[in-house]
């Protein structure tokens, strides 16, 4: 019963959000202020992870594959697949969430808290659309770039560790890569993308906005926010692994 007030406050909040829309140039400059904030601020974090996390991938793949009937471009192609349909997408989602959400619902909580919600609803701004719509653009434009960056620089990762550990030579590991490549991995990368970038601004945004109580509230809520956002960004990655690549 719980489940479904939430889906219901949920819904009301996104219908409070796409409606009555302030002046474009102000969201223009929300948006803009939003992805240096959301966006550019967490390739480093990309960078870092998506780099280590190929490289891991392709000495796993490489030692659990000596096998001489198994021929070696197989590490290749194995962690470019692996980092296209699963962790620059999923993998780096789940990573973004504790960044991005915490974030998003710590900083609408505290505003919450303090009245100033209250304060632009009695100006006559719609604070939903003001305060959560540049984060949910903001997001939805940063994260399919991010995910791109992370897949090459998955497979980046594999191409410096793999040859530098003696695991795969850098022609087999090429050879893996171009290896039948199919570029609808690069779209259903992309889609998916998409829909957690949406789930990442939104879900924390609607835990923020309905925080009650004060700092200890607020931290709760942003705790609470990410482990939704976590489980959800599971269940639509279930659903759409289903969809796309039947």
């Amino acid at each position: 019963m719980r489940f479904l007030v939430h889906v219901g406050k949920y819904g009301l909040l996104l219908k409070k959000i796409f409606s009555k829309p302030e002046k474009v140039k102000i969201y223009y400059k929300l948006v803009l202020q939003e992805i240096e904030l959301l966006g550019l601020n967490s390739i480093g974090l990309v960078i870092i992870v998506s780099l280590f996390s190929g490289a891991v991938i392709t000495l796993q793949l490489a030692y659990n594959m000596d096998n001489p009937f198994l021929p070696d471009y197989l590490v290749g192609l194995g962690n470019r697949d692996t980092m296209l349909l699963e962790f620059s997408s999923t993998i780096m989602a789940l990573i973004l969430t504790g960044k991005i959400g915490s974030h998003i619902s710590s900083e609408i909580g505290s505003m919450k808290v303090t009245e100033q919600i209250d304060s632009l609803e009695m100006m006559g701004i719609n604070s939903a659309g003001y305060l959560i719509l540049p984060k949910i653009i903001a997001v939805m434009l940063i994260l399919p770039l991010l995910t791109i960056m992370s897949a090459f620089l998955g497979i980046l990762g594999g191409l410096i560790a793999g040859p530098l550990a003696g695991a795969v030579t850098v022609s087999d590991y090429l050879d893996g890569i171009t290896y039948v490549f199919n570029p609808y991995y690069v779209t259903f990368s992309i889609i998916k993308a998409f829909f957690y970038a949406f789930l990442i601004s939104s879900v924390p945004s609607y835990f923020g906005y309905h925080v009650e109580g004060g700092a200890l509230e607020v931290g709760k809520s942003s705790t609470q926010a990410v482990v939704t956002t976590s489980i959800l960004i599971l269940v639509f990655d279930l659903l759409l692994t289903q969809i796309l690549l039947q």
